[in-house]
């Protein structure tokens, strides 16, 4: 019986499998970010984060663009989304003086506290309730709660959501902060609030920290500084939250690991690197020229980040769920409002 040989020349190869490279990725999400600096500079009432996930929603619905937002440059893309947004989150601790947030008194670290915790549960309920897909209640919940598309990264790190679940919900929270700056003003003479009491509501009720600035500034500078500290409390509750929904994440999974065989950390590198920036800052070490540069770097990582999430966006995927993320859009604005609110006038 005859065997078959195959031919020497014919014999099989090794496929060549090459690691798609990022760096055109990362270089397009430099430039996005670069163009976002530059629109903020012409237009200073545009956070320069705002403009960053726009810009990355822009570029991935381009006819000729998207063919390479969609191809070479998506691992670049996804890698800004994920590793630089950690070390931006890193340095977000940097600007988090801990020192002067615990000025502010305990009745407003309770309140805030509150704000925080009623925006966050009832968001994530009414996002069930709606029947939004994935992780997005969870995201938009921590977007509204504490400090916009920042903190939707830092939780999204530690729950593993899907991209697409990401920039859909860092779409909405930036569209909604971005809508505050507009009504959150022409709302303070109908209320009744004073700039100081104004300032404290903005930053108890505005998502992104360039938002709190950009509304708050419209009263005064009493407002803004009111405004900034209160934020910047909001931010402190990010790590606690992040912990939490890593705990519940492991807890859920119990006895999964990960690729490398290792269980998951309880709290990630990046919460712990955010608690300690924000120590070292309270300790009044860092010149002013540090905090400056890392303040810069910051917004510089962050912004990569969001054109990278942003790029992610599928319009045609977030217009079939369009109405009902509108829905939850709106319910948690009216709550973190009402909620805050109330807050500031028993506070205040």
């Amino acid at each position: 019986m005859a065997l078959l040989h195959r031919p020497q020349s014919e014999a099989v190869r090794p496929v060549s499998r090459e690691t798609p490279t990022p760096w055109p990725g990362l270089v397009l999400a430099a430039g996005g970010a670069l163009v976002a600096w530059c629109v903020h500079q012409l237009v200073p009432g545009i956070p320069m984060l705002t403009a960053s996930v726009v810009l990355g929603i822009a570029v991935a619905h381009i006819p000729g663009v998207r063919t390479v937002v969609r191809g070479p440059a998506r691992p670049g893309l996804s890698l800004a989304g994920r590793r630089l947004m950690r070390i931006g989150i890193v340095l977000l601790g940097l600007g988090l003086g801990l020192d002067q947030v615990l000025r502010l008194g305990w009745a407003t670290v309770a309140m805030v506290s509150a704000v925080v915790a009623a925006t966050f549960f009832g968001t994530v309920w009414l996002g069930r309730r709606l029947g939004l897909p994935g992780d997005q209640p969870l995201l938009i919940a921590t977007g509204y709660s504490i400090c916009g598309a920042s903190a939707i990264g830092a939780v999204s790190e530690v729950s593993g959501s899907d991209e697409e679940d990401v920039a859909a919900s860092v779409a909405l929270v930036t569209l909604c902060g971005t809508l505050a700056i507009a009504v959150l003003p022409l709302l303070q003479g109908p209320l009744g609030l004073s700039d100081l009491s104004f300032g404290r509501w903005v930053g108890a009720s505005v998502h992104d920290v360039g938002q709190v600035v950009a509304t708050a500034q419209t009263a005064g500078p009493a407002a803004l500084g009111e405004a900034v500290l209160v934020k910047l409390m909001r931010v402190a509750l990010l790590a606690p939250l992040v912990a939490a929904v890593a705990f519940s994440m492991r807890a859920r999974r119990r006895g999964v690991r990960t690729s490398s065989g290792k269980r998951p950390a309880p709290v990630p590198l990046f919460v712990a690197g955010f608690l300690a920036a924000a120590a070292l800052r309270a300790t009044g070490l860092l010149p002013h020229v540090a905090l400056d540069w890392a303040h810069t770097a910051q917004e510089a990582l962050l912004a990569a980040a969001l054109f990278g999430l942003g790029s992610a966006v599928h319009l045609p995927t977030l217009a079939r769920t369009g109405g009902r993320a509108a829905l939850l859009g709106l319910g948690a604005w009216v709550v973190v409002a009402g909620v805050s609110y109330a807050g500031v006038l028993v506070t205040t």
